[in-house]
Parts: C-alpha cells; structure tokens; sequence
C-alpha cells in the first residue's frame, strides 16, 4: 500500500486516507489526532506487512534500533500530520524513536514504551511475549528494593547493584546490562510473574551494571574474578536466599559473548548460561576494524572452542534475532562448535534484529531451562 500525498490538507480523496489502517477522519484534525494509535499494520503485496507511523508536529524521522536506517516521514498537505509507511517483514518486533531536530522521543501514540524516548512496534505475526507488561513510556519502573554498594578492587570504581528474590529467591540469575533490565524492560516483573506461573522455580536476580562494555565484556578475566570474589559474597551478606551454586548468566550481545567466556574459562563459577545473540565477531582488535563483523566467523571464541573441548556440564542456551543477517553467521558456528565441544545446548531464533524488546520471551524462557 502507498498512500498518495494530497495537493491541499482539505483536497478531495482525504476525509479517509488512512482508512486502510483503522484510522477514518480527515487527517490533521482534531478528530482524527483524538482517535489516532499507530504503528498499525496490513498485509503488504508480496508479504509482510505495511506499517503506518504518525507523528503530530514537525518534519521528523523514525530511527529504528539495529533493523533499518532512518526513515523520513511525509507530511499530509499543509497539515500538521506527518507519516512514514514502513515495509517490515514478517515476525518482527523492534525499538523505535521518532527523531525530531536532533532530539529523540516515544512514539505518543503508541502505548508500548521502552524507557522514556523510544517505544516498541510488533507485527500482528510476532509471537506474543507473556509476562512482560506493555509499559508506557513516561512509566516509572519498580525497582528492587534491596541492593549492594559494590566497590570494586579489580574493575575499579563503585556501582549499585540492585538484587530481587523472585518467588522468594533461590538460584542466582545474573542479568548483565543490569540497569537495560531494571529501566527500559520490566525484567523484575517479568520474571516475578513467569515464577508465579510456574515456568521457572523462584529465582534471585542480581542487575548488574556495566561502566565500559567493550572494556567488561571483552574476552578478559577482570570481571569474572570480580563477580567470584567481591560480587557474590556482597550479595550472599544481603540476607536474601541466594544459591550460587546454580548460578545462571545471562547476557546480550558483548555481555552474551562475556557470558559464554566465563563458561568455558571459569566452569567451577558459570556452568549455565543464556545467551541472546553473542558478539561472536569478537577478537583482539575487532572493534577496531571498519568492520567489526567482517572477520572469521566465531571470532575468538570460536577459535578456543577448536583447540580444546568445553568443561563438562555446562548447559548453554542461545538464541539471535532471525533478522540479524550479518550476526548469524557468527552465532550458528559458536552454537555448533559448543555442542561438538560437549556442553548441552538449545538453539532458538527471536522475531527480532539486534534488540532487547525481540529477545525479552527467550531471556525468561533460556533462564528456565538452563536451570533444567
């Protein structure tokens, strides 16, 4: 579907433009901003979706997180309706900002919010995402009420580190990116209401939060010591049930590349662990190239995984957003290479490119069953 621009706001043919999408009324009018709620989709020609976006005001652009450069939106005559038809594919689910003279802002007609400047677009084909509440974007977040004042010796500097028993606590489930959890996606209700559903057994989660991620995340001991020798005793003195004995990691990203590290090079702390789309690209010197992913696939993990088997009993599960052309690669050799090394192993695709708002079911869903 391509709508055609009027000559005048007030032109014939315009009373219902957007009928197609739901939305009668002459655009720009009060009427039609009172009843206006988009992103809204229809089925497009050839497949997937055409999906209307609006915005009230001046000219802007939607920045899209990781799936698609910015698209410009079109003003409808002299009005002060803007809007931008986007072609998405089937199963996606993303982030979005409109962006606006420099600055970024969620979308107000759109009630599904991340944080405070971006919102979250589904197509009508994405898999539904229980347990995760849709949360608007001026919503505050609740946040765990205990919380640990974590000086560290070996990474330097001081952090808070908020903890919550989900359920009344058990396992530790360590959700790097911590502060990504606790303020852009409800992780704390999320997992609090997949325990009550009886999908997990109650769980301890420990946010942690991360100061330079290349620096952190990278293949590197410092955090892991960290996290051995200074995190978890802090959490264990909080009081809380917190078994860290079953302990699960799981991380995104550079942090799901940490986290796969820590299992292979310290088995007697990390033996379970979910992992959303690794930057398996990495290597020494990889972010420093002009293109980052353009190196062998697998990276430097990978690389280890050829020379020496996984240590025994680790359960890994991964998963990687199935419009992530350029990472899957690098992830469907680590995820072969770690089940030939021995470790047991899920593999999963989200409806998603690089993005939390797509991986938010797999993270609860990967937690459960790397607690097996």
């Amino acid at each position: 579907m391509r709508l055609t621009d009027p000559v005048s706001g007030r032109g014939a043919g315009t009373e219902h433009a957007f009928a197609a999408y739901g939305l009668p009324g002459a655009p720009g009018t009060e009427a039609f901003w009172a009843a206006a709620r988009t992103p809204v989709s229809v089925p497009a020609d050839g497949g997937g979706w055409s999906t209307l976006f609006l915005w009230r005001g001046a000219a802007a652009s939607i920045g899209f997180e990781s799936w698609s450069g910015p698209v410009p939106l079109r003003r409808w005559g002299g009005t002060d309706c803007w809007y931008a038809e986007v072609r998405m594919p089937a199963r996606l689910r993303v982030s979005y900002q409109l962006l606006v003279e420099g600055a970024a802002h969620a979308d107000p007609f759109n009630p599904a919010g991340a944080g405070g400047d971006r919102s979250i677009a589904a197509t009508p084909d994405a898999p539904a995402q229980p347990h995760w509440p849709v949360i608007g974007a001026a919503d505050v977040l609740p946040l765990p009420r205990a919380r640990v004042r974590w000086s560290s010796e070996r990474l330097g500097g001081r952090r808070t580190v908020r903890v919550h028993p989900a359920g009344g606590g058990g396992p530790v489930v360590l959700l790097l990116d911590g502060d990504d959890w606790l303020y852009l996606h409800p992780a704390m209700t999320a997992f609090d209401s997949a325990v009550a559903g009886g999908e997990m057994p109650p769980v301890t989660l420990v946010f942690l939060p991360v100061r330079d991620r290349e620096a952190e995340f990278g293949c590197r001991p410092a955090l892991w010591e960290a996290v051995r020798d200074e995190l978890l005793p802090l959490v264990a003195r909080t009081g809380l049930p917190a078994d860290g004995d079953r302990l699960v990691v799981a991380g995104q990203s550079l942090g799901g590349l940490s986290a796969l590290y820590a299992a292979l090079e310290f088995p007697g702390l990390v033996s379970r662990v979910a992992c959303q789309s690794g930057s398996f690209w990495w290597a020494p010197g990889a972010s420093d190239r002009a293109d980052p992913p353009g190196g062998p696939a697998g990276g430097a993990l990978a690389a280890r995984l050829r020379e020496r088997p996984a240590p025994s009993g680790l359960r890994i599960a991964f998963d990687v957003g199935e419009h992530e052309t350029r990472m899957l690669p690098h992830c469907e050799q680590v995820e072969t290479l770690t089940a030939q090394a021995g470790a047991t192993v899920r593999v999963s695709r989200s409806p998603s490119g690089h993005d939390r708002a797509g991986w938010r079911h797999a993270l609860l869903r990967d937690v459960a069953w790397a607690l097996g």
